[in-house]
């Protein structure tokens, strides 16, 4: 096993253990880029908790990039089969309905590692009234440093292709605003994509927004969340001690 694949099981294995509570049985999905062409990523209904390397595969980016453009929209079985043709190995098993938003957002968001989870934390609040309030807003220093100023928000999408295209959508139009990725995306009455350059900072964000969620909620029921002012989470993120506490996390051992 490469180092790499080596790092995204463990990656999935750890965010998959069940006292974290971010994924049950087939739930959610982790990808990893390999070069500009290639990355690795969950295969479908692999449960994250259980997972062997043999359940992390190997597929070329472009073919599945091209589905987001296809006219007229592939079918679902049109989807399936041209994700299929995409793996590096034919006798692999076929990689998660959601590698379409995978390519996309290791393509153009420049990470390297991706956390796709439904934290119950998070979900309780994105089936809620307030989703996008949590989205846009934060509550305490450490959730802005990592989590980002704000959350790309996606209203409730099929997944899959419709998915993909919603999420390409909000994240064009945040990188349009704030001049780069996000950090984390909040997908309404689904979950969350925590994007990293490592396995350990996507893990650290992905928990870092779970505390957030927890946080925001038991604020609720005591009055309401009193939020960071927007100037004082732009003035948090860029300041220089935090840069640097941020890339130490993101480098940190698991």
């Amino acid at each position: 096993m490469n180092d790499l694949l080596h790092e995204l099981w463990t990656f999935t294995r750890t965010l998959g253990e069940p006292e974290r509570d971010c994924v049950i049985i087939g739930e959610g999905n982790t990808s990893a880029r390999i070069d500009a062409d290639t990355f690795y990523i969950k295969a479908s209904g692999q449960q994250m908790a259980a997972i062997e390397p043999g359940g992390l595969v190997a597929v070329r980016i472009a073919p599945v990039l091209a589905l987001l453009d296809a006219e007229p929209v592939p079918s679902m079985d049109e989807q399936k089969a041209r994700a299929k043709a995409a793996k590096l190995d034919p006798g692999a098993p076929d990689p998660s309905i959601e590698v379409t938003f995978h390519a996309l957002l290791l393509a153009e968001c420049g990470v390297k590692f991706i956390a796709h989870t439904h934290p119950t934390p998070i979900v309780s609040i994105l089936c809620s009234p307030r989703a996008e309030e949590f989205a846009n807003r934060r509550s305490f220093p450490d959730e802005a440093v990592l989590c980002g100023p704000r959350s790309a928000f996606v209203p409730y999408a099929d997944p899959g292709l419709p998915l993909a295209h919603a999420i390409r959508e909000s994240v064009r139009a945040y990188m349009s605003a704030e001049g780069e990725a996000p950090r984390t995306i909040l997908m309404q009455n689904h979950g969350l994509i925590a994007l990293g350059q490592t396995a350990r900072e996507a893990l650290n964000i992905t928990m870092m927004a779970v505390k957030a969620a927890r946080v925001f909620t038991s604020a609720a029921a005591l009055g309401g969340p009193v939020f960071l002012s927007d100037e004082e989470v732009r003035h948090i993120v860029r300041r220089p001690d935090e840069i640097y506490r941020r890339d130490q996390f993101a480098r940190s051992e698991s």
